[in-house]
């Protein structure tokens, strides 16, 4: 059968057309008896509404930490003591014993003493420079020392009488130097002799220096 055939069969339209009819009549009969009201109704009724508790998962158990298994070491490995070895010891040399002939000590050998080292001699002392007379190189100065007369220093020391001997160097031209007191019984009395030797004095020059001139002054209170 084909298409076509199908198309023209009669029977099939009048199925679907009835089935139409009985669906509005049962729409129709519903309205009717209030069959639709209680379905309206029944879809208006309240609804409940619950809530529903999430249900709560429960904590995971705690991490137990397991301790790290144990090292196991290896045991040691047996001690096996290692085989003796005996080792034959030769036996102990003889004692050689040789005749030893003594020898003499050798003659002691004796060292003469060195001759002692002559010292060397002391230098020669310079020769002590010759004092020239003052009646030489200076004339008349006798009448110097005279004319001195006494310190006042001694006379109000208390001093009735004194000494002293003065020198002196002469230079080539005559002139008194390097005045200085050789003795004197008191120091009142070579100060001024000194002085005196110094300012009162004249002697001539000889043409070379003389190194020591003195003149000896004898002093007494009147």
């Amino acid at each position: 059968m084909n298409f076509g055939q199908r198309q023209r069969d009669p029977t099939k339209h009048f199925v679907g057309i009835a089935a139409v009819i009985l669906f509005h009549g049962f729409v129709i009969y519903a309205l009717m008896t209030g069959l639709a009201k209680k379905v309206i109704e029944v879809v208006r009724a309240p609804i409940e509404t619950k809530v529903i508790e999430e249900v709560k998962k429960p904590p995971p158990p705690p991490e137990v930490v397991l301790p790290p298994p144990p090292k196991l070491e290896a045991p040691p490995p047996p001690f096996i003591p290692p085989p003796e070895v005996q080792i034959a010891t030769p036996p102990p040399p003889q004692p050689t014993i040789t005749a030893v002939t003594p020898t003499p000590p050798p003659a002691p050998v004796v060292i003469a003493p060195a001759p002692p080292v002559a010292a060397a001699p002391a230098p020669a002392a310079p020769p002590a420079p010759a004092v020239v007379s003052a009646g030489v190189v200076c004339p008349g100065y006798q009448e110097k020392v005279k004319e001195a007369g006494y310190p006042r220093d001694a006379n109000r020391a208390g001093l009735t009488r004194g000494e002293a001997m003065i020198e002196f160097s002469l230079s080539a031209g005559g002139e008194v130097k390097n005045v200085r007191v050789v003795s004197a019984t008191h120091p009142i009395f070579g100060r001024y002799a000194a002085r005196q030797v110094e300012s009162e004095v004249k002697c001539v020059g000889q043409g070379h220096e003389i190194q020591t001139v003195r003149i000896p002054f004898s002093f007494k209170l009147d």
